[in-house]
């Protein structure tokens, strides 16, 4: 696989002088913006607040699991391919943290990173002090300091967790959290949890920060020439180095491009391309594996911790049966696959039959792939470019499936509708809602018991995956919707989700695409006091 691809958009490199500033804090990193990483917000619950206490009062205090979780800088194998990067540990993805449903988990969090840093526990409808927004819910985890987390974890489900600081996500620092169910109602012999995600750090000098630095000089800054929107364009390749990071070796400029649509998501596949696309941290020249037997039972959980790409998922020569969204369970429905946009999770059920399949996942509109193995039997190990055909029809996505009955939103119409307009474009890379880059200070405004609808609509000419920190949400701005937390917008789309405020604080909402995030696209929904 060439490690020298470059993008239309981005560059995975770009030597910027400017690179002293070190991560990048859209997210937060401030002590001085309020909640707990400041002075309180007159008017709304402070995370720390007595409204937080009781709401998680109300949880319950079961078992406590007590986890120590370091994060580093580490050297990581790819497969074949070794990069240095930050992690937790020294794998990737993270060590997978398991817990039952109403136990309190507690972390403690030692960050041995140049960077401050923090973690968020992606899709939990946790306490909000422990939601890991520097800036906005706790302050920054500073270098050479550590933070426990201790919270009821809720619902049982696929999670994941990672920083909600810069653009650290795109590093290496992200890992499974599995929530069991004490009631499980599902048979199966056997769990694959698969971790999706696209890979730029350390390949010839290039960090995420670099990433984002290119891109928020606009395509007008591109050597590649002028012209906004999202025309493609050459952009030049350069490399760039964080102050604590060895210098890169040299490359000349690069005036390559790359065609990144996808008639799926409405036209650009995302604005970076990644030179690598990875399963389980692994490339499709060394991919992981699982082994099982004929006729086993078993369970799938997918998590995309992509920073930019969507994938399409299949198991060649395997249907599945999708039984859960972003850890919530669905009517079961059959599918040969699946479209998942990043911070999505699915769970599926397969029934394997004998021989050697691949899992693939194809970066949609990108043309490159991940790969994994399920291995039954004898045979040789699929090829790295190995595309099941049942990639070839239209996958499933979230729009299509319907709660299961014990999770479904009860029927009532909304208290409150909160509208919210996603704008910018590639030109200045000016990513935001309303026209405004993020600021902590502004909050839309909710009261505890109501039903909320957010309605979203889309005036830029790209898909954004939209997170809601604390809460999950019907679909379609209904009762009948699957209950989710992060959900695709098309260009040019409407999207409507109901929710129930019924987990006090300020709590992010945000577009999942770590560059469209770090460049604005992010705001907060605030309790009333």
């Amino acid at each position: 696989m060439p490690t020298t691809a470059t993008t239309r958009r981005t560059v995975l490199g770009a030597s910027l002088a400017a690179v002293g500033t070190g991560v990048l804090a859209a997210c937060g990193g401030s002590d001085s913006h309020g909640g707990h990483g400041g002075p309180p917000s007159p008017g709304y619950v402070d995370p720390t607040g007595p409204e937080v206490a009781a709401a998680e009062k109300k949880r319950g205090k079961g078992p406590v699991r007590e986890v120590s979780l370091t994060a580093t800088k580490t050297k990581l194998d790819l497969g074949g391919r070794t990069v240095t990067s930050w992690a937790y540990g020294d794998e990737l993805p993270g060590k997978e943290i398991r817990v039952t449903a109403g136990d309190t988990l507690a972390l403690t969090l030692a960050n041995h990173l140049p960077r401050p840093t923090s973690v968020h526990w992606h899709g939990l409808a946790l306490r909000n002090d422990m939601d890991g927004v520097p800036g906005l819910t706790q302050q920054d985890i500073k270098p050479g300091a550590d933070f426990t987390y201790r919270f009821t974890v809720p619902h049982p489900g696929t999670y994941w967790f990672h920083p909600h600081s810069g653009t650290q996500q795109d590093r290496g620092l992200y890992a499974a959290l599995i929530v069991e169910d004490p009631k499980e109602p599902l048979s199966y012999d056997k769990e694959w949890v698969v971790v999706l995600d696209d890979w730029v750090d350390g390949v010839d000098g290039s960090t995420p920060d670099a990433v984002l630095a290119e891109l928020k000089g606009g395509m007008d800054h591109g050597t590649g020439g002028g012209g906004g929107g999202h025309e493609g364009h050459g952009m030049s390749r350069m490399s760039m180095r964080l102050p604590d990071e060895p210098s890169p070796k040299p490359s000349g400029p690069s005036r390559m491009t790359m065609s990144a649509k996808s008639e799926l998501l409405g036209g650009d596949a995302g604005d970076v391309a990644y030179p690598h696309y990875l399963i389980n941290g692994r490339t499709p020249d060394a991919p992981s594996e699982l082994r099982a037997r004929r006729g086993d039972r078993i369970r799938i959980r997918f998590v995309n911790a992509g920073g930019d790409t969507a994938f399409r998922v299949a198991l060649g020569g395997h249907r599945m049966t999708v039984t859960h969204t972003d850890g919530f369970p669905v009517r079961h429905q059959e599918t040969d696959a699946l479209l998942l946009g990043m911070g999505e999770r699915y769970d599926v059920l397969v029934t394997a039959d004998d021989g050697v399949f691949p899992l693939t996942a194809l970066a949609e509109g990108k043309k490159e792939s991940g790969l994994a193995v399920l291995r039954t039997g004898a045979g040789a190990a699929p090829k790295p470019d190995a595309r099941p055909r049942e990639l070839d029809g239209k996958p499933l996505t979230a729009h299509r499936l319907k709660p299961a009955e014990p999770v479904a939103l009860p029927a009532r119409e909304p208290d409150r509708t909160i509208r919210m307009r996603l704008t910018g474009g590639m030109a200045k890379y000016d990513w935001a809602f309303d026209g405004k880059p993020y600021d902590p200070a502004v909050r839309h405004g909710v009261e505890a018991g109501e039903r909320v609808r957010l309605v979203f609509s889309n005036a830029t000419t790209m898909w954004h995956p939209l997170h809601l920190h604390g809460h999950t949400f019907a679909l379609g701005g209904k009762a009948g919707g699957a209950r989710k937390d992060t959900a695709v917008i098309l260009p040019n789309g409407t999207l409507s989700v109901d929710f129930d405020a019924d987990n006090p604080g300020l709590w992010m909402v945000h577009c999942h695409n770590v560059y469209h995030s770090e460049a604005g696209m992010m705001t907060v929904l605030g309790y009333r006091a």
